[in-house]
């Protein structure tokens, strides 16, 4: 059984068009500008596709066919039961690239999306052109951190929280979404963003189901620790990466500590770029988009990214 998204909170207008698209067994929310070569962006937590606003402009001015979905159980997509391990959410991205009709595509993905983009290059290595990865570490080096750092540990410290049962939703959605407001001001840089932007991430967030759904891969991530299944996961991940990769990251990202997020690399074989942005916090394409968007397309049109 899904439930549908409230259209008039997560299609909101602009240059771009909004469509369906089906994938793995269930509909996929995108919008999508331009024409040219596929980027195919992936939000993180707490946001939806919205978060892509101006990326989607700045990369379609630049020949590109720019699509941002919304993650299975968030945004205008399906809010299913079940299927938020990462490696079937990665199925989804894969299967979102065909549905689209593409033979690949360059894969940008932030926060949990970034760790999606980091498994689907993994997973499905033909269908990912290009990787670029915001504010996540390797998958591997995310566990490791986990485990190990006791700073990074502390940092994450709302994952923990999210392993209680009912009562996180129960917060995210209290009063309007406020909670979603205050960690969005408080993992951004000096940069805050603005007030509208940030109601339109709590209205989405209490979408009916949208916090549970937004919430079960944080589950599986820790709960999965363990477990055969976890484990299994963490041994496909030392396949590595065989695809330019542009790895970028907020100075000030007080979520995603720098030092977990450096060292990604000894996963890709293939040029790495490694790019830190000073002054930014956990959403430097929202905290600076103008500076983000050119890294971004200026690398993707470089047809010999070095490491």
């Amino acid at each position: 059984m899904t439930e549908p998204a409230a259209p008039s909170a997560v299609r909101l207008e602009g240059p771009w068009t909004h469509r369906d698209v089906a994938a793995n067994g269930a509909r996929f929310h995108i919008a999508e500008l331009g024409d040219g070569p596929l980027v195919l962006l992936l939000h993180g937590f707490p946001q939806f596709w919205w978060t892509w606003r101006h990326q989607l402009v700045a990369l379609a001015d630049a020949g590109y066919r720019a699509v941002a979905m919304d993650l299975r159980g968030v945004g205008g997509s399906d809010r299913t039961p079940r299927g938020y391990d990462p490696a079937n959410l990665a199925l989804d991205v894969t299967g979102v690239i065909r549905s689209l009709g593409e033979p690949d595509a360059a894969l940008v993905g932030h926060d949990l999306g970034g760790y999606l983009a980091w498994t689907a290059a993994a997973m499905r290595p033909k269908l990912v052109r290009r990787l670029a990865v915001v504010s996540m570490p390797h998958p591997r080096r995310w566990r490791s951190a986990m485990l190990r750092d006791a700073r990074q540990t502390a940092a994450s410290s709302y994952i923990w929280g999210f392993q209680r049962p009912w009562i996180p939703e129960r917060q995210l959605t209290a009063e309007d979404g406020a909670l979603v407001g205050r960690l969005i001001r408080e993992w951004s840089g000096p940069r805050l963003p603005e007030d509208e932007a940030v109601e339109t991430y709590q209205r989405a967030m209490c979408i009916p189901s949208t916090a549970h759904c937004a919430i079960e891969p944080y589950r599986w991530l820790v709960r999965s620790l363990a477990r055969p299944d976890g484990i299994q996961f963490n041994r496909r991940m030392k396949r590595p990466v065989r695809v330019p990769t542009l790895h970028l990251h907020g100075s000030l990202d007080p979520v995603t500590r720098t030092r977990s997020a450096a060292g990604s690399g000894e996963y890709v074989e293939a040029p790495y770029r490694w790019r830190l942005f000073d002054g930014l916090g956990h959403f430097p394409h929202e905290e600076d988009p103008a500076a983000f968007s050119t890294e971004l397309v200026n690398w993707l049109a470089d047809p010999e990214p070095d490491r």
